[in-house]
């Protein structure tokens, strides 16, 4: 199989090429997170992804995670931060809390 043509991050690859050698075009966008265009006539028709690399990009396109990502992109703007290990030792009383609350109900 030929490399097919480099553009950035982007390979390029003939249909009928990627067709013949699928397993390997697989291989590599899963293996080496590679992204692969695949082309008839030199016309991008389809690409080939790493799977994670797809749930991101679906990811980023959800609007309650567009809504999410700006209020706390605003709310760190404006100063409404909490240092991390304020955080890691809030989180760490609510845990214990809760694993409480699991041994009184389990009685």
């Amino acid at each position: 199989m030929t490399e097919g043509r480099k553009k950035g991050p982007v390979y390029r690859l003939p249909l009928t090429e990627a067709r013949n050698n699928l397993g390997k075009v697989v291989k590599r966008a899963h293996l080496n997170k590679e992204i692969i265009v695949l082309e008839k006539d030199g016309i991008p028709l389809a690409a080939i992804l790493n799977f994670a690399d797809l749930e991101d990009y679906l990811e980023l396109k959800d609007t309650k995670m567009i809504n999410q990502i700006a209020e706390g992109y605003t709310a760190y703007k404006s100063g409404n931060v909490l240092d991390a290990r304020d955080l890691l030792k809030d989180l760490g009383k609510k845990s214990s809390a809760q694993k409480k609350g699991n041994k009184r109900s389990k009685r």
